[in-house]
């Protein structure tokens, strides 16, 4: 009898443990795979970049409905969104134009993911040339909308499209001189 209530007692805490299991986190990045080699010579500089604080978190954070938000406890951000924000834009920036040396600072007005529709990226940006260009500071706001599918992937896919979009409209406003602000891609 004893034998049997202590194999009884060991057998429901192990199926106690395994209903605790969670499922594993998966972890996203912004920064799509590169099979070039970024150029050399250029520099560019992100000042700063700011999120709005409904999505500033580890965890993607997708919209639910007209007014609703989930945080998804397992996708998450390789790093904060803002420093996957800065290392996605800067690679993107400097392995697409390598002719200038800019400063850019990013204020993301909406950061927007509903799997099964669309990522959504809102920003003002300002653009500042290297000191010896003599171009003005030039200050935009770009709205970038991509299709997504169901999954988590397509929606990350989704948002890097969306960086990819937006440093082709900086790109644009540098070898423009910073005259006017580019139509968004």
């Amino acid at each position: 009898m004893v034998f049997s209530s202590r194999v009884t007692l060991v057998i429901t805490g192990l199926l106690l443990l395994s209903a605790c299991r969670s499922e594993p986190i998966q972890f996203h990045t912004l920064t799509p795979v590169s099979a070039a080699t970024p150029p050399q010579g250029a520099e560019i500089r992100i000042e700063s970049i700011s999120v709005p604080p409904q999505v500033d978190r580890p965890q993607v954070v997708i919209r639910q409905g007209d007014s609703g938000v989930a945080i998804l406890e397992t996708q998450w951000w390789a790093a904060s969104l803002v420093d996957e924000l800065r290392s996605a834009l800067a690679d993107q920036l400097s392995s697409s134009n390598p002719r200038h040396s800019v400063s850019v600072r990013l204020d993301v007005q909406r950061f927007d993911s509903i799997p099964g529709q669309y990522a959504l990226l809102d920003v003002k940006w300002r653009l500042r040339q290297s000191p010896a260009s003599k171009s003005p500071l030039l200050t935009c706001r770009t709205v970038l909308q991509s299709p997504s599918g169901q999954g988590i992937d397509e929606l990350v896919i989704a948002h890097q499209n969306n960086v990819r979009r937006l440093a082709t409209v900086i790109n644009q406003a540098a070898d423009r001189g910073a005259a006017d602000c580019p139509a968004s891609q």
